[in-house]
């Protein structure tokens, strides 16, 4: 174990149609990582630090994202999803209610729509953003 916080939330995994990043990642990391794709390296510099700093995480800019903010509008045409992690309730056999962690991915729109005070209330921790390839090959710069 290397001692870092969150290390375990900073990869860049591709697929044939997705490319999968750790939310801890900060743009300045991310542009840095040789793994990550080129394209969307660039699309962060043409497009999104407009709206962000280079030491931004990923998971505190979706976290906090506004549906009317400019990086609102490319990751919506990346195609973003959201894997967040998110406190419910769970009854047992024997009728006792816990709050649990349970994971989702929603769309970057759905997820943009829970008020920050549910997401406080409820503990979301997010741990991925999921974005198209196909969508990413559409950008031009």
């Amino acid at each position: 174990m290397n001692g870092k916080i969150g290390e375990d939330y900073k990869y860049v995994i591709q697929d044939t149609s997705r490319v999968l990043l750790g939310a801890k990642y900060s743009y300045a990391e991310l542009l840095e990582d040789a793994s990550c794709p080129f394209k969307f390296q660039s699309i962060v510099e043409h497009y999104i630090l407009k709206d962000a700093d280079l030491s931004d995480t990923l998971e505190s800019v979706f976290y906090y994202m506004e549906k009317g903010s400019f990086s609102y509008k490319t990751y919506y045409q990346l195609k973003a999803r959201v894997k967040y992690n998110r406190l419910t309730e769970k009854k047992s056999l024997f009728g006792k209610t816990t709050r649990v962690y349970k994971e989702y991915t929603s769309k970057l729109e759905e997820f943009v729509q829970i008020p920050l005070e549910e997401k406080k209330e409820d503990g979301v921790f997010i741990q991925e953003i999921i974005l198209s390839k196909l969508a990413m090959m559409g950008f031009t710069l």
